[in-house]
């Protein structure tokens, strides 16, 4: 009996990272769904897909410590993937009629297109990666934003199969707030079963110090190749989950202004943890709703007042700018959530 209780409470220790992240989220989605108005409800979707984003950018930028501008490319794959398969036939003959005749005059079931378009999207970045991860430090992150200014350019002119700068419009919207929060908590887990991972502890040491990595036998190459594949994969489940949400597939959706935005959500929580991750989500995704809500106009005294177009984008680059000069290392700086005291039994045992 005193084993199993050990057993446990060691699962308990465990899983606990993930629980602290998830229940919150759920409950969320509770209240939001029970007592939360049509654009609340929108906006905790929104929260949930761009965790799944946000997450899947943490496993390989937070692990290896490696800035990505490029993550928006395998959501646009993954995204254009879902839309050809999907799209109304009707349409599809009109407006993409380069798509091959498989794909042109028939559309795909809603969950294997989706898994197709996910597991295109994690082969991309396995391609990729086969060729970046080759470089180190500032070369990898310029590289990235390379294969993000390519694909922009190709789709934006690839008229006959993309529409070119033109929006799919017709998806099918299936994406509800319990879809998304069952994405996001398989995002999460997916993202700490790899960081507590041999995979995930190698590509730490080669953050903390490539050299010495190097000198205990770790492979800087093919350990920052498997985060980054796996980032992929998540991140074109988000690309999947946002064009199905929307309806539409637009090239623009997938490219600076996104991508510095997940970035700042990933910095503000702190890039150094899963906690961080979800967290910056969470905060950023408010503070635009909020200040959304301001630029649309208020009603204060029975006058309308509202801030200026573009503030929210402003308030949001100051925050960022003090959160790296007051906490530069986030909001959660690095930490997981943990059980009260379980950092201190852990220094405890490492110092015992």
């Amino acid at each position: 009996m005193k084993s199993d209780t050990m057993s446990f409470a060691t699962i308990g220790r465990f899983w606990f990272p993930v629980l602290a992240l998830v229940a919150p989220l759920a409950l969320i989605v509770v209240v939001t769904g029970q007592f939360g108005g049509l654009s609340i409800q929108r906006t905790v979707i929104e929260m949930l897909i761009s965790i799944v984003i946000v997450v899947g950018l943490y496993i390989f930028v937070g692990n290896s410590g490696i800035i990505s501008f490029g993550h928006a490319t395998f959501m646009a794959i993954a995204a254009y993937a879902s839309a050809w398969q999907t799209c109304c036939e009707m349409l599809k003959p009109i407006t993409m009629s380069g798509l091959p005749p498989f794909l042109r005059d028939q559309s795909i079931p809603l969950l294997p297109s989706a898994l197709v378009s996910v597991l295109l999207a994690g082969a991309a970045a396995f391609l990729t990666g086969l060729v970046i991860m080759r470089l180190t430090g500032l070369a990898a992150s310029i590289s990235t934003l390379a294969v993000l200014f390519i694909l922009n350019v190709v789709y934006s002119n690839w008229d006959s199969v993309t529409m070119g700068s033109a929006s799919i419009v017709g998806l099918p919207t299936y994406v509800t707030a319990w879809l998304a929060l069952g994405c996001a908590v398989f995002a999460i887990v997916i993202a700490y079963l790899h960081q507590v991972s041999a995979f995930g502890l190698a590509i730490r040491a080669t953050r903390e110090d490539e050299v010495a990595a190097a000198a205990s036998g770790i492979s800087l190459y093919w350990s920052r190749l498997i985060a980054f594949t796996l980032s992929g994969f998540m991140v074109g489940l988000g690309g999947v989950l946002q064009a199905h949400y929307l309806g539409t597939v637009s090239i623009n959706s997938f490219f600076l202004s996104f991508t510095f935005l997940a970035l700042a959500m990933l910095i503000v929580g702190g890039m150094g943890s899963l906690a961080g991750a979800v967290v910056g989500v969470v905060v950023i995704t408010v503070m635009v709703d909020i200040f959304r809500r301001l630029e649309s106009g208020i009603s204060i005294g029975g006058e309308q007042w509202a801030l200026p177009a573009g503030t929210q984008e402003l308030i949001i680059a100051a925050f960022m700018l003090l959160i790296l000069v007051f906490r530069k290392d986030g909001i959660m700086a690095g930490r997981e959530m943990t059980l009260p005291g379980q950092e201190q039994r852990e220094k405890g045992l490492i110092n015992g």
